[in-house]
């Protein structure tokens, strides 16, 4: 049978990438898969297996002379197994990770990249604000003020990942005293820090997110990324995480259309398997329309990614990223709803698979920005004016 790569874009990769992400393909469905239900049903994936994950290799991608079309397929293939799974590994990786490699001094680097690669250590992005999410950038309101040798940091962040079970977080904050924008490593078990688990999710439940309320807390001026020191910086890993969101928009594509498939081949009615009826095919094809636009769009953009950083060509520009993220997420959403539709009833019991996904797919459309906010980023791109403001 044809796979969901349809045009079988993976032949783009080196062959030494197509071992290793034949290697990360076989980890995912011996140790994430099998267990991704569980998981989602506990609340927990187990950090061990980003460890493991580690050890295989999959924890620095960019400074081990692998593509970003390779990083990307990886993702893919991670959230194609288990989102929240995928997304713990991206945040830690393509922002706090990333974040530090990017802003960091050469003494932070040194002190938390060969951890947070290995896996000993994990991070997280706190961004997002209780009242402050799209329109964060001019309404950052937890603040850093100077205080002898260090910084007093007070606040609220809100819905940051990895941040109940992680260690440390990239955080953004607005210098009280001249309106600057500074970035710092926080530790989260400093004094004056409190988590709050994020209850009653629906959706991506493997992933624990946090509300995080900062009362007073001293911050070493060796913690502060002493090269930011504006809003605009965000949009160096921004853009960054809006293609890693195009890219788990089309692994749960990937995820949806699997179980479909097979569904519709196995399930017998009025004597036949459902994959016999012409309305059935009709549905798998449009989740492979579907899956084989947004694999083609983000793997474009990828590619462009590494002729810049061969010094090929231009740099991915942020209207590029947004349209990846809008339009894979819109349909993500669509190919899910199909795939859930051809299980019947079987697609609301997450038993068979399609209930988790149809679930985990809805806050692909929010995050990283939303729908609506990358739409109007492409839209201020092609007509000069900005409806943002």
């Amino acid at each position: 049978m044809p796979t969901a790569d349809f045009f079988d874009c993976e032949s783009l990769l080196s062959v030494a990438e197509r071992q290793k992400l034949g290697e990360l393909r076989v980890f995912s469905a011996t140790e994430i898969e099998p267990f991704a239900g569980q998981w989602w049903q506990s609340e927990q994936v187990p950090r061990s297996v980003f460890q493991r994950l580690s050890s295989l290799g999959f924890g620095a991608p960019f400074s081990s002379g692998q593509s970003r079309l390779f990083s990307g397929l990886a993702t893919l293939e991670l959230c194609r197994a288990d989102l929240s799974t995928g997304a713990i590994f991206g945040i830690h990786h393509e922002l706090f990770t990333e974040g530090i490699r990017i802003f960091g001094t050469a003494e932070q680097k040194h002190r938390f990249l060969r951890p947070a690669q290995e896996g000993e250590i994990l991070g997280g992005f706190a961004l997002t604000e209780p009242e402050h999410g799209s329109d964060v950038a001019g309404g950052l309101a937890t603040t850093v003020r100077r205080d002898g040798d260090g910084w007093l940091l007070n606040g609220a962040k809100r819905w940051i990942g990895n941040a109940i079970d992680g260690d440390y977080v990239f955080l953004w904050a607005r210098d009280a005293d001249d309106k600057q924008i500074r970035g710092f490593i926080l530790d989260l078990n400093l004094p004056g820090v409190s988590r709050q688990k994020i209850e009653n999710k629906i959706s991506m439940r493997g992933i624990k997110n946090a509300n995080i309320t900062l009362q007073d807390v001293r911050l070493a001026e060796a913690d502060r990324l002493s090269t930011i020191d504006s809003f605009a910086d965000t949009n160096v890993l921004l853009l960054g995480t809006r293609m890693m969101a195009g890219w788990m928009a089309t692994g749960v594509q990937f995820a949806a259309y699997d179980i479909a498939r097979e569904y519709a081949l196995k399930r017998l009615q009025f004597g036949k398997p459902l994959a016999k009826f012409q309305l059935i095919q009709q549905q798998l094809v449009e989740m492979l329309g579907n899956i084989t636009a947004s694999l083609s769009m983000t793997a474009r953009a990828a590619r462009i990614q590494d002729a810049h950083d061969q010094g090929l060509g231009p740099s991915l520009r942020m209207e590029q990223a947004a349209l990846v993220k809008a339009y894979t997420s819109k349909r993500c959403l669509e190919t899910v709803a199909l795939g859930r539709s051809i299980l019947g009833g079987n697609g609301i019991v997450t038993d068979f698979g399609m209930a988790k996904i149809f679930a985990d797919a809805q806050p692909i459309l929010t995050f990283e920005g939303t729908y609506e906010v990358n739409s109007l980023i492409v839209g201020r791109a092609i007509t000069g004016h900005s409806a943002l403001l």
